[in-house]
C-alpha cells in the first residue's frame, strides 16, 4: 500500500472480503468518517478514498466502482486488495498531476501552445 499523505487506503476490518454490494460514503464529521470509504460488505470497506477520486472516469467508466463491481460474488485475495489500494492511489496521482498540468497551462497563456 503507497503511504502517501491523503492516498493512504486502508482495508483494515477483519471479515470474509467477500465483496457483496459497493456503496460509497462520503466523509462525514457527524459520523466520524474522516475519509471517504466504499463498502464491500456490511463489515468491511476500503477507507481513505476521496469523493474526488471515488467520482474519476476513464474511459467513460466510474473506475473505483467498477473493478469492486466487476468482483461481485468474489472474495477479495490479498493481492486484489493490493490492486486495488494502488489503483485508488494512481487515481488520486494522476488528478493531482493533472491540476498542476492545467496550473501550468494557465500560466502559460492557455490554449493554444504558442
Amino acid at each position: 500500500m503507497q503511504q502517501n499523505g491523503d492516498w493512504d487506503v486502508a482495508f483494515d476490518v477483519p471479515g470474509s472480503n467477500l465483496v457483496e454490494q459497493v456503496v460509497y460514503v462520503a466523509p462525514n464529521k457527524e459520523m466520524k468518517i474522516r475519509a471517504g470509504r466504499v463498502h464491500i460488505n456490511t463489515d468491511q470497506y476500503f477507507e481513505g478514498i476521496s469523493p474526488a477520486v471515488w467520482q474519476m472516469r476513464i474511459g467513460g467508466y466510474q473506475v473505483c466502482e467498477k473493478w469492486l463491481k466487476d468482483r461481485k460474488g468474489r472474495t477479495l485475495t490479498h493481492d486484489d486488495i493490493e490492486h486495488y489500494q494502488r489503483t485508488v492511489s494512481a487515481l488520486a496521482e494522476t488528478r493531482s498531476l493533472m491540476a498542476q498540468i492545467d496550473a501550468l497551462i494557465a500560466d502559460h497563456g492557455g490554449w493554444p501552445l504558442a
